[in-house]
């Protein structure tokens, strides 16, 4: 993971670089009254504009000085955005990737590692086994999810991307809601042209958990739909049609159960998966 994150700052500084070369200004503030001529002939003849090109390229510390009206006797201008002095303090976030851009268990592992050694950065109460929780998003399993959806429900998933699988949470110890719930989340499905594949309960272990987490600890599942509908919709569809279905259908809990009911669908993609806990 420091690897990694050494890699990212390289690239981040070399992404840098790029962008303090030579950056063409669209807006004519500040130029001279000289450029004028030069503007209006390119009006009626573009060619004459692209003979004269090299003379309108700004580079982006002269840009922000433009913008900032800051002189050169200022120093040298900053060849970044980054400003130390905005940082404020915030939870943690981290970041691990296969840089080879293959599926691994291996990354799920650092990433589980990396929010352990991230335990300082979460909000904890008067109990320290009460917190604000933590998460991930990671991209779709999809040799899991595959495994899981043979297992629990019986049915073999279509192609990677034709599927998408929904972490939903439920009030917890509520029955009845549970049902109603999903029955919203069902019926919104196929009324978007998707095809409801089925739920499977999620495993957890809440042998860690406070007593005041316990007490509000959600009963939650996963919900498989597929893009396999009477019309087979694009990626771009399909993931704007999921995103339909999860707001109109935390908009129908909320009116049917309450604001505060402790229904809440952490992700709905074909995608990603957000776990939260």
């Amino acid at each position: 993971m420091v690897s990694y994150l050494l890699a990212a700052r390289r690239l981040s500084a070399s992404a840098g670089a790029r962008a303090s070369s030579r950056t063409l200004a669209a807006s004519v503030a500040g130029r001279s009254s000289a450029r004028r001529p030069l503007l209006r002939a390119a009006a009626a003849s573009p060619s004459a504009l692209r003979s004269q090109i090299p003379s309108l390229f700004y580079s982006t510390e002269r840009i922000l000085s433009l913008r900032g009206g800051k002189k050169s006797k200022d120093g040298p201008l900053p060849k970044t955005m980054y400003d130390p002095s905005r940082e404020t303090e915030n939870c943690g976030v981290g970041l691990v990737a296969s840089l080879k851009s293959v599926a691994s268990r291996k990354v799920v592992e650092d990433a589980d590692e990396m929010l352990i050694r991230m335990s300082h950065r979460g909000g904890v109460g008067c109990c320290p086994a009460s917190g604000d929780g933590a998460g991930m998003l990671f991209g779709m399993p999809d040799a899991f999810m595959r495994a899981k959806a043979k297992e629990s429900l019986g049915v073999e998933l279509p192609p990677s991307g034709e599927y998408a699988v929904g972490n939903v949470f439920f009030p917890p110890e509520n029955p009845d809601a549970l049902k109603d719930c999903k029955a919203v989340l069902e019926r919104l499905t196929k009324q978007r042209g998707l095809e409801v594949l089925g739920w499977r309960p999620m495993p957890v272990d809440n042998s860690m958990l406070g007593q005041d987490p316990l007490d509000s600890e959600p009963d939650t599942e996963a919900f498989f739909i597929a893009n396999s509908g009477p019309k087979k919709l694009s990626p771009r569809d399909f993931e704007r049609e999921l995103f339909r279905v999860r707001k109109m259908a935390e908009e129908e809990a909320a009116a049917m159960l309450g604001p505060e009911s402790g229904f809440y669908i952490n992700s709905l993609s074909s995608q990603t998966i957000t776990y939260k806990g």
